[in-house]
């Protein structure tokens, strides 16, 4: 029976199924098969030595004074023969030969032990991708299945990365080894399924924890992220460390940190700023790279007034308006931004008034800034020439620690 023992061994080492799991599911299977071979009305039980892989069936009688059924009972004669302890109603268990097993059994035996493997192997592979939940994987890309695409995680594994998580600009092929946040590992009735996406925010995180040290380290955390795949994130960090540059060290030397972080997402521009405990420090630095002459936290606590110079204004919204929008996911504030030639014509009483009473409800910050607002926002600033991009790391060295981008 060694050469059982090490069979399991090496199932153990190749599919990594739990030997216990396995030497678990020869017993219950051999246990069927001996309802199958001997009846219903005998209890047996099997016992498999977990070192030896020694098998032994045992089949449950009880002691009585007169026996009606041979194949459940014994007489206190016989029982006494064996121990002489054994007294009226005992339970004694006898063993059993496993050559009297029927070729039915025997088969049945088989099936069962075939799909404990089966199962095993979906289980470990199960457990496996649970634990990668929350963190990255690395796929290869098959096919496109629809507007879907077939991703290979192993030789023994495949998933699909659905349309709506996948970035808009990207163009895949064959063969492309590409990186994957692991939404959920859930179970269904075929197993389980993998659900991936390359456009969570999370993605974004999981990359600079990977990349820069500090944060794997614990001394600089991110803070929040706000991303819109393919075109813009932005990621506001803080040092726990007074000695230790938070946006620093997520550019890196030469920007070689956040380049190889752009480089996986296929060139989509990245804003690093620093968290501030002032929501309006923070405010302020969210909308960088634009500069600001003031931040008004409303009474709500919910919104702020910002007003930045005139010929920032466009510079400060955003190509259709998406720098706002994005500071306004990154710092949970709803955002009304105005030239400062706008906030001198401002009622800031009446405006107040307005703001409370819309307080209440459940507008969205992307609902917030629809275009036709930025339209008309950006008219006074006309006279001046205005940003219509934010300039990327390379262009100027006061942008460095504020914001980076791949052009």
């Amino acid at each position: 029976m060694q050469e059982i023992i090490e069979a399991l061994n090496q199932l153990e080492r190749e599919k990594g199924i739990s030997k216990e799991f396995i030497m678990e599911a020869i017993e219950k299977s051999l246990n069927s098969a001996c309802e199958k071979d001997f009846g219903k009305d005998i209890e047996c039980s099997v016992q498999m030595n977990r070192e030896t892989g020694e098998i032994k069936v045992f089949a449950k009688k009880i002691v009585v004074e007169e026996v009606y059924d041979s194949r459940t009972e014994m007489s206190i004669e016989d029982a006494r023969k064996i121990d002489p302890n054994y007294q009226k109603d005992d339970e004694i268990p006898i063993e059993i030969t496993t050559r009297d097993f029927g070729r039915i059994a025997a088969q049945k035996a088989r099936g069962i032990i075939v799909q404990a493997i089966k199962e095993g192997e979906r289980d470990a592979v199960y457990t496996h991708f649970a634990s990668k939940e929350k963190d990255i994987i690395t796929g290869v890309v098959q096919r496109y299945v629809g507007n879907n695409l077939s991703i290979s995680l192993d030789e023994r594994t495949d998933t699909i990365l659905n349309e709506k998580e996948m970035i808009p600009t990207e163009y895949y092929r064959r063969g492309d080894r590409i990186k994957l946040y692991v939404v959920e590992v859930k179970k269904n009735q075929k197993g389980f399924r993998i659900v991936v996406s390359r456009t969570h925010p999370d993605l974004v995180k999981r990359l600079f924890e990977r990349e820069v040290t500090e944060i794997a380290d614990g001394i600089v955390e991110i803070r929040s992220i706000s991303r819109e795949a393919g075109s813009r994130s932005k990621i506001a960090v803080w040092s726990n460390d007074e000695n230790v540059d938070a946006v620093g060290s997520c550019v890196g030397l030469n920007g070689a940190r956040v380049n190889a972080i752009v480089d996986d997402l296929c060139g989509e521009k990245i804003d690093i700023i620093e968290w501030d405990p002032d929501p309006a420090v923070f405010i302020e630095h969210s909308l960088s790279p634009s500069k600001v002459v003031s931040v008004t936290i409303g009474p709500d606590g919910k919104s702020a007034l910002v007003v930045v110079p005139d010929y920032q204004l466009s510079l400060a919204i955003g190509k259709e308006g998406q720098n706002a929008r994005l500071a306004a996911r990154l710092t949970g504030f709803k955002i009304d931004i105005k030239s400062e030639t706008q906030a001198a014509e401002m009622d800031m009483d009446a405006y107040y008034e307005e703001l409370m009473a819309k307080s209440g409800s459940s507008e969205e910050y992307d609902e917030y800034y629809d275009e036709e607002e930025y339209i008309e926002e950006e008219e006074p600033a006309a006279a001046e020439p205005a940003e219509e991009e934010a300039p990327s790391v390379s262009d100027t060295e006061e942008q460095t620690s504020e914001e980076v981008s791949e052009e």
